[in-house]
């Protein structure tokens, strides 16, 4: 009896066998043909392995990185990337996060089926980071894996159904409807972006009346600029650290200019595997997940990735990503000044959340809204990442980070309350979690109070 346990156990250490369980089920509760749900299960269990060897990939690229670093400005260098991180995260605690992953969208549904924020999380990528986000806070601060799964599912459901009710006013006004959300762990920065705009833009003078030079295009493709995007900024580090130190010490004697090359390509290399096996993983998923939700929750909004909203400016785009690129260069000046671990700009979050700041900004300020509030998101997604590694355990001692705005946020919350003890992380969740019943309670009250009296103004007299 033991050893069937011990099996079993093992069955679900593995994140890549949960993973397929998810898919699994999901197809079965879709009544799927036998023919699909092999298909189904069998890609969402291989895709995991997909993503778990990108991450390898991206882990031998930065590890050598990291020490190159350190030689050359006397400090630690943070590299900011979502797949880099949980790749190395689901290595160790893959099997929580699929967990809370899973369990997240459920509360999330639940959230938005019984409450008035009528938003489903369907960015499942980011989604996945989150989980494993708070599978590190808080299973390195002692809670255990079912206790994480517990509080981190709730968590993880609270925020995705918080984070786009936060943005949508702003998307009001890009989209110019109400019909779709924004579902991106940079919410929180974008959001500021557009608040930002509203404050000292000036949304009569759209980017949209700008010329964009074609050559520049190819900033609209994310595996080309994180290939050359990192390829100049290992270059710059080995030249810092001199041809002796990188030839002797990382190399193994190959030209270190070739060498930097190629480090920055295998880390290019390893986030587009990393994200093929997102997308085969979450393509099984995601589908069947949906389809239930949408009969669960009638008349809600699906929170989609950024890119829904890059159609609507489509110059706000590459100007927002360089002005939170230039943010995120201003940010690390400021760190290397003060000294200690310096955060260096993550090219993705850069051009992903910067984007997306860049078209909300622009819909509330224009140009000068587009750039303000891109580059505090710069500088928000700069300083946040630094602010959560005490909280990452020895995640946290790594040369990459979690990086958008939503990650910062809930991980000091999270981080902050659990270094106070398990209560206050307890304490925590339930207070969110009364919150939005209440406050949802109160808003359908005073809209219902509003209800007759408007009616009555509009009953014809007799």
């Amino acid at each position: 009896m033991n050893t069937v346990l011990q099996n079993l156990l093992d069955v679900f250490r593995e994140p890549s066998v949960i993973v397929g369980l998810i898919a699994l089920l999901g197809l079965l509760l879709q009544r799927k043909s036998l023919s699909d749900t092999i298909k189904g299960t069998t890609k969402a269990f291989v895709g995991f392995l997909v993503l778990a060897a990108g991450a390898g990939v991206v882990s031998d690229a930065l590890t050598p990185f990291g020490e190159m670093f350190q030689h050359a400005f006397g400090v630690q260098g943070v590299v900011p990337n979502n797949e880099a991180i949980v790749g190395k995260v689901l290595t160790d605690y893959g099997s929580q996060a699929a967990l809370i992953f899973f369990f997240g969208m459920v509360v999330n549904v639940l959230l938005a089926r019984f409450t008035r924020f009528k938003f489903i999380y369907m960015s499942g990528h980011v989604a996945l980071y989150l989980a494993a986000m708070i599978a590190v806070i808080l299973i390195a601060n002692g809670f255990s894996s079912w206790q994480a799964v517990l509080w981190g599912a709730i968590a993880q459901g609270l925020i995705t159904t918080l984070s786009p009710a936060l943005v949508q006013p702003w998307m009001r006004k890009a989209t110019k409807n109400d019909n779709v959300a924004l579902g991106h762990t940079g919410n929180f920065g974008i959001a500021t972006s557009g608040l930002v705009g509203k404050l000292f833009g000036n949304p009569e003078k759209s980017t949209e009346d700008l010329k964009i030079p074609k050559g520049l295009g190819f900033l609209r493709d994310t595996t080309v600029v994180i290939a050359t995007s990192m390829g100049v900024i290992y270059l710059l580090v080995t030249l810092v650290a001199g041809p002796g130190y990188v030839e002797d010490k990382l190399s193994g004697g190959q030209w270190y200019l070739l060498w930097a090359v190629m480090q920055a390509g295998k880390f290019a290399a390893g986030v587009f595997i990393i994200l093929a096996g997102v997308r085969v993983v979450l393509a099984e998923i995601i589908p069947a997940f949906k389809g239930i939700s949408e009969k669960l929750v009638p008349n809600a909004r699906p929170a989609l990735d950024v890119p829904i909203v890059f159609t609507f400016a489509p110059n706000a785009v590459l100007i927002g990503f360089l002005s939170s690129f230039v943010g995120g260069l201003i940010g690390m000046g400021i760190l290397v000044a003060v000294g200690g671990t310096i955060i260096i700009p993550g090219i993705v979050a850069h051009f992903m959340t910067g984007a997306a700041s860049g078209v909300l900004g622009n819909a509330t300020g224009g140009r000068r809204g587009a750039v303000l509030g891109a580059m505090v998101n710069g500088l928000m997604i700069t300083f946040l990442p630094l602010l959560v590694l005490p909280y990452l355990g020895d995640v946290g001692l790594q040369n990459s980070t979690f990086s958008d705005a939503d990650f910062g946020v809930s991980g000091l919350l999270l981080g902050g309350a659990v270094h106070v003890s398990h209560a206050a992380v307890i304490g925590l969740i339930v207070c969110a979690l009364v919150a939005v019943f209440v406050g949802s309670a109160l808003t359908t009250r005073r809209q219902a109070a509003k209800e007759p009296s408007t009616t009555s103004e509009k009953l014809p007299t007799t």
